[in-house]
This record gives structure tokens, sequence and C-alpha cells, in this order.
């Protein structure tokens, strides 16, 4: 983590409150939706709770083991374009951690 960057295990729409209070300006879910089953918020109503608080939201779905090149390039361009600081989110925060680290190596981030 650093100033500009967070990350979280699932959340639900009623953690966004939690998200705003610890001072973040965006999200972005890289949880595919039913992942974890019909228990498992959809990317939909956590949007809707993040844009009710004010939140910027983005749902970037990765594959565990799968993160692909395009999708790190993706998320680069996310996260240079997002108000900062971002949480990003998946099931334990690892794939998010990934993503975020690749974009690092292959020097896509402006930061």
């Amino acid at each position: 983590m650093s100033e500009n960057i967070g990350f979280a295990g699932q959340i639900g729409p009623e953690h966004v409150e939690q998200v705003v209070e610890k001072g973040f300006k965006s999200i972005i879910n890289n949880r595919p939706d039913m992942e974890g089953g019909p228990e498992q918020p959809t990317s939909a109503q956590i949007e809707e709770a993040a844009r009710n608080a004010g939140l910027d939201y983005v749902y970037q779905p990765v594959v565990a083991g799968q993160i692909s090149e395009l999708d790190v390039r993706t998320f680069a361009n996310h996260y240079n374009e997002l108000p900062k600081p971002i949480l990003m989110f998946c099931r334990t925060g690892n794939r998010s951690n990934n993503l975020y680290q690749l974009a690092k190596q292959m020097d896509l981030l402006d930061d």
C-alpha cells in the first residue's frame, strides 16, 4: 500500500461508508461477479453504494492466476485517471495487489 492505493478482500455495500471514512476517493473491483457464489455482493450493488457515497467506481474483473498484459494496461489507465487514493479489492486482495505490482514493474503508473 502507498498513499495512493490500498488493497482489501471482498467488500460489500455496507462497507462503503468505512471506505469513505478512511479517505479513499475511488474503488476498483477486480472480483468477477458470482465467483464466490450467490452470497457474494454484485458489482452493481457495490457500485450503487459507492456512487451514492460520492466515490468513483470501476468494475474490472480479472480471473485469479490469469492476469494478462491487457488486464495490467487497462488497470493502469484506470489508476492514472481515477481520483486517489484508490481502494482495490478482490476475494483476498492478492490479485488486486498483483495488478498494481505488474503495472509498476512495467512503468505504467503516473506516480
